[in-house]
């Protein structure tokens, strides 16, 4: 089953430094049949104006991943971490017990981020941040695990949840597989380009809400970024 989510359906708002969308119900927009797709819970499409982001702000009890898509975002926390996270990398936090920070657009350059929150499984930990490249063209023709919950994924950045945070890059064409298994959910967004999936036509920006189905095969209609999240 997959319900296509155009980006034009998005909730969101313009704050002028700020333009988001939300795939799911944030801030002042709600919509009670888009809360949350299993454990995932946030998925904003953000575009942050030069020389400007987000002040310091506490989280807790939250996974929060950023995809950059253009530019890059300066994290900065309460534990004392600093990174620069650049287009086609990832850093994760995972908000635990409780952890302030702030992400600015320090670039000359509009920044593009994806920003994706999912549950944890487990509580009361410490917090934590990370961040890691992640070279496209490693993902070339494939998908590769960014961040994950998973023993078995030690490659990928740790996130305290049972789901994986996946990117691929698709030539026209090309088509790449992810076994998600009955059960299962996945949400895919093309970051840039457009994809089909079992005769659905997912263009960039769009959201696909996926489930009950074993493979997740997806064909690229043109030159594709791809972001999956496969969660419980």
């Amino acid at each position: 089953m997959i319900d296509l989510r155009p980006f034009e359906s998005l909730g969101g708002a313009d704050h002028g430094w700020l333009n988001a969308k939300h795939h799911f119900s944030f801030a002042d927009y709600y919509d009670p049949a888009r809360t949350n797709w299993g454990k995932l819970r946030v998925w904003n499409d953000d575009t942050i104006a030069p020389r400007t982001g987000f002040p310091p702000h506490p989280h807790a009890d939250m996974e929060i991943i950023t995809y950059v898509r253009k530019g890059a975002i300066t994290h900065e926390d309460s534990l004392g971490n600093k990174g620069r996270t650049e287009a086609g990398d990832v850093q994760v936090m995972s908000a635990g017990t409780g952890i302030t920070h702030s992400e600015y657009n320090m670039e000359d350059e509009a920044t593009q981020i994806f920003q994706i929150w999912i549950l944890p499984t487990s509580r009361g930990k410490a917090p934590s941040w990370g961040a890691r490249p992640f070279p496209k063209d490693d993902r070339s023709g494939r998908f590769v695990t960014l961040a994950s919950g998973f023993a078995e994924d030690a490659d990928a950045l740790q996130i305290r949840t049972d789901g994986r945070v996946l990117g691929a890059t698709l030539k026209k064409g090309e088509s790449a597989e992810y076994r998600l298994g009955v059960g299962r959910k996945a949400y895919l967004v093309p970051a840039v380009g457009s994809v089909e999936i079992d005769g659905v036509f997912v263009n960039a920006r769009d959201g696909a809400a996926i489930r009950d189905v074993e493979v997740v095969r997806v064909t690229a209609a043109e030159d594709s970024e791809i972001v999956l999240v496969d969660v419980g």
